[in-house]
């Protein structure tokens, strides 16, 4: 009765590790196909436009993740998904010692998105709104 009740316990403890190892897998998949739709946008020179009046920004789109990380630019920071669909993916980021952000970008169409980003930067909020429009080659 007891090498019964052990074994059982193995096995359920087997399983649940595998049980834990799949779970962490299905992330960071989730996370390369949410990122698929921006790579599905036209590669090129875009122009954002901010909502606000800020002066517009050129950009040289190689994959569509540079839409993520507006106020963070020249870091390299952790991602995390939050949503993720065929015309509109969330990203939240930290940028360790220099804040963090939440960026929703919305595909129109292969050339034109919409973007909402928030967050701290340099212990300061921003909350920006934009369009980007593709404008030519880089």
């Amino acid at each position: 009765m007891m090498k019964k009740l052990t074994n059982a316990l193995i096995v359920t403890v087997s399983s649940a590790a595998g049980l834990f190892a799949l779970a962490m897998a299905v992330p960071g998949s989730a996370q390369t196909s949410a990122l698929a739709m921006l790579s599905g946008l036209t590669k090129g020179e875009w122009t954002i436009t901010f909502r606000d009046g800020t002066p517009s920004r050129q950009i040289c789109v190689r994959d569509g993740t540079e839409f993520i990380q507006l106020q963070h630019t020249a870091q390299t920071c952790s991602r995390f998904v939050i949503e993720d669909n065929a015309t509109e993916v969330t990203v939240q980021y930290t940028c360790r010692g220099n804040g963090y952000g939440r960026t929703t970008v919305r595909r129109e169409t292969g050339a034109l998105v919409q973007i909402d980003t928030q967050g701290i930067v340099d212990g300061r909020p921003f909350d920006l709104s934009a369009e980007a429009r593709r404008t030519g080659s880089c």
